[in-house]
């Protein structure tokens, strides 16, 4: 019969199971587990699940800019915390983008389709030539939308929300 022989395991290792067994114990999943591989933005214990639905084809990348609660800096030079980029993927590309701490923010995304990391523009109003949305997917038919109305309340890690891309 054969018995199986037990290998002495790292320090490291060793932490890592502790940690895990702990949060198992206590109902939780260690953040760094739980969060998809597919994540953006400055690691932190907080992120948001994020489905953009619509988008035409996988070229690409896809930018999630995450603003702070601060109407002015909405949509400003300068005015955004960061910007995540994941690969497309098309009919949806899925997603998780870290936030600093729960609270509340606004998201806008665009499918950057050649990678240039700018949002392309077009003609004297400088309107997008990529597919673009933004966080609650209010209308944007001869406008930006207000900040009112794409502030969402993330407060605690693996809420999901879906955006839809509009195509010029």
């Amino acid at each position: 019969m054969n018995t199986p022989t037990r290998r002495p395991i790292g320090l490291k290792a060793a932490a890592l199971a502790f940690a895990v067994a702990a949060s198992t114990l206590a109902g939780g999943i260690p953040a760094a587990m739980a969060a998809a591989p597919n994540c953006a933005g400055p690691k932190s214990d907080t992120w948001i699940n994020v489905t953009v639905d619509g988008v035409r084809n996988g070229n690409g990348l896809m930018a999630v800019t995450l603003y702070a609660d601060e109407p002015r800096k909405f949509l400003a030079k300068k005015g955004s915390l960061y910007v995540g980029r994941v690969d497309a993927d098309a009919p949806e590309t899925r997603m998780c983008l870290f936030v600093p701490k729960p609270g509340v923010y606004a998201l806008a995304v665009y499918h950057d389709e050649d990678s240039s990391t700018n949002l392309k523009r077009s003609g004297v109003l400088g309107l997008p030539e990529e597919g673009f949305g933004f966080s609650n997917n209010p209308p944007t038919i001869a406008s930006i939308p207000s900040f009112r109305s794409v502030r969402l309340n993330i407060a605690k890690s693996g809420l999901s929300t879906r955006i839809h891309l509009k195509y010029p």
